[in-house]
């Protein structure tokens, strides 16, 4: 790979204020970080959807604090001019305002966050996001859809289809916003009721699943490149086939193998004749 000029990393009144929509991506090892900070992303998400699509868990409610510190340095060294958010884990935040500051304080340490992500609007996360943005620290909300405590929102499905769901994800995007938030994502919502609070909020909306009038969009890596094969999810564009290239390749891998065609004199090492006859 071929690695991009060296750019500057986007400032915090750049992302409030941004020339043009935000471009985020998530990222969770350091040849994906890679990729995103060659391609020109704005921002990296290093989200805990690592859970589900690199750990391998059936929830994001499973990862913990060592798992993001570890991929969120391993974006951080593959990304080092991208402005990285983290998410905050399930169980950090909702311990209270303190236990996040700890994780909040952590990941910008240990593993050289920007900024920190959590989910909701509920007293807790209010709260949450004063005391962390009061000790100058970024952060970012998340509305609609919360895949931590999805569970409880009825399963993975789409908010804000009714007026009470619809209110709630409009007032927590005020909310975040009177609380210090920089930013909120919107996730899974209608289009219009994201172009409200759009229009409604002065900090810029990141949209997955809640249509084109955001500020910015957000994708996980996994959907946006194909790298696990079956059914598009709605709210998803994909632009590349990673998952069918990967097995096409390593089922060539092992054909070669099998068939002895691999390696070939070209992927092997040589020895001079009189040094060999002497080992005989």
């Amino acid at each position: 790979m071929t690695d991009a000029p060296a750019r500057k990393k986007l400032s915090l009144p750049q992302l409030i204020q941004p020339k043009a929509p935000l471009v985020m991506v998530t990222a969770y090892d350091h040849a994906q970080a890679r990729h995103a900070e060659a391609a020109g992303v704005d921002l990296i998400l290093v989200g805990d959807s690592l859970g589900n699509v690199v750990l391998g868990y059936e929830s994001t409610a499973q990862v913990t604090l060592g798992d993001m510190l570890h991929h969120a340095r391993a974006v951080r060294r593959g990304a080092p001019n991208t402005f990285m958010v983290v998410d905050l884990p399930f169980g950090t935040y909702q311990l209270g305002p303190q236990a996040a500051l700890q994780a909040a304080v952590q990941l910008v340490q240990e593993a050289g966050a920007d900024a920190v992500k959590l989910e909701g609007a509920a007293p807790n996360e209010l709260e949450c996001v004063r005391r962390i943005s009061a000790a100058g620290i970024p952060v970012m909300g998340h509305v609609g859809l919360l895949p931590q405590t999805a569970v409880a929102q009825g399963g993975l499905r789409v908010q804000g289809k009714d007026e009470t769901s619809a209110r709630r994800a409009l007032e927590g995007a005020l909310a975040l916003e009177e609380a210090g938030a920089f930013s909120a994502v919107l996730e899974a919502i209608p289009a219009a009721l994201a172009a409200l609070i759009t229009a409604r909020t002065q900090i810029p909306t990141i949209g997955i699943g809640a249509g084109p009038q955001c500020d910015g969009q957000v994708l996980v890596y996994h959907d946006v490149l194909g790298v696990y094969e079956g059914p598009v999810m709605k709210m998803v564009r994909r632009y590349a086939e990673v998952g069918q290239l990967s097995r096409e390749g390593l089922s060539s891998y092992a054909a070669d193998v099998r068939a002895r065609q691999f390696p070939a004199p070209e992927n092997s090492f040589g020895i001079a004749d009189e040094v060999l006859e002497r080992l005989y």
